[in-house]
């Protein structure tokens, strides 16, 4: 890695660039690239705007979401998270709004883990990791995409083995919670 005082070198140069799909959720783009060693090639990148996954814990119980994921033919569980289709000024807004539309809940206390790159092989789309304490009921609206989703909470015991015996299968909720464990391993937390 470089420190923070070196100039980035990037191994790989875009040549040209077009645009091969666009809908409301997503951009897909097609680049000519020129690598380091010569060799030229095409890179296929998805586009999508900043979205957030949320760790609602209350009570020692952790609020998930269960849903059917089309890409993968299965319904699955997984932290609350996704995006507005928008760029945002403000993740914690989104992480807000995020928790109300998918669980029905407000949050006393939005505290942020960080951020992460949501699959950087072939998509840039960032994340941003919330802790979501002091719940309280709260009115929501579902966009018509989340027309079966179920809000379910577990005690922590219960999602941790989940996760390891495969249940919960996701890569952002894998994250977050490990993100999250580290944070609380600090002193003071």
């Amino acid at each position: 890695m470089n420190s923070p005082e070196d100039p980035v070198v990037p191994s790989i140069t875009k040549v040209s660039s077009r645009e091969v799909y666009r809908n409301h959720w997503m951009r897909v783009r097609e680049d000519q690239i020129l690598r380091s060693n010569g060799a030229p090639g095409i890179y296929g990148l998805v586009e999508k705007d900043d979205a957030a996954v949320i760790i609602p814990i209350d009570n020692g119980r952790v609020w998930l979401v269960e849903q059917f994921r089309y890409s993968i033919g299965e319904r699955a569980l997984e932290l609350p998270q996704g995006g507005w289709e928008m760029e945002i000024d403000s993740p914690e807004e989104l992480a807000q709004g995020e928790l109300r539309e998918e669980i029905g809940m407000d949050a006393a206390e939005m505290t942020c883990l960080g951020m992460l790159w949501i699959a950087y092989g072939f998509t840039r789309q960032k994340q941003h990791i919330y802790l979501a304490t002091g719940l309280t009921p709260a009115p929501g609206e579902r966009d018509a995409e989340e027309h079966d989703l179920i809000p379910r909470s577990f005690t922590i015991e219960e999602f941790e083995q989940m996760m390891l015996d495969g249940t919960i299968r996701d890569g952002c909720t894998l994250s977050a919670w490990g993100l999250y464990l580290m944070w609380k391993a600090r002193p003071g937390k």
